[in-house]
């Protein structure tokens, strides 16, 4: 990439990096070290055309996460149907502004901005999170 004048390395982060929990922390630490990886690796590159920057999703629904969801749903008086469950356990889980779990092709859209129209980012974290991240930086 460097060769070619041209390049784009994307890391697929998480908003734990930045607000960990207290379960997991070597999954937490982790995630805040991919994180510093890419934007110390944007500092590398500088001057190269060649971009480094994170993206950071949050709870995305995938099938694990709708069956693990729904699995637990009932116990905790979520509902029963999907319909009922998805607002319970977002506001249980993962409350964010948007008020629903995200979904793969909003990750993959950012990874695409960032591959196509973003020469002048690099080092940067893009939250795909929902307004979950209670953060301005």
């Amino acid at each position: 990439m460097r060769e070619r004048g041209w390049g784009r390395v994307i890391t697929i982060g998480g908003g734990l990096a930045s607000q960990p929990l207290n379960a997991h922390p070597q999954y937490n630490a982790t995630l805040a070290a991919r994180h510093n990886l890419a934007v110390s690796l944007a500092r590398e590159l500088k001057g190269t055309g060649v971009t480094s920057n994170i993206v950071s999703p949050g709870a995305i629904l995938v099938e694990a996460t709708k069956d693990l969801v729904t699995s637990i749903g009932p116990a905790r008086g979520w509902g029963r149907t999907w319909d009922e469950i998805q607002p319970n356990a977002v506001q249980a889980l993962i409350p964010n502004d948007q008020e629903r779990f995200g979904e793969p092709d909003e990750i993959a859209a950012a990874v695409a901005y960032l591959c196509d129209y973003a020469q002048y980012i690099g080092g940067v974290t893009i939250r795909v999170d929902g307004g979950l991240t209670r953060s301005a930086f």
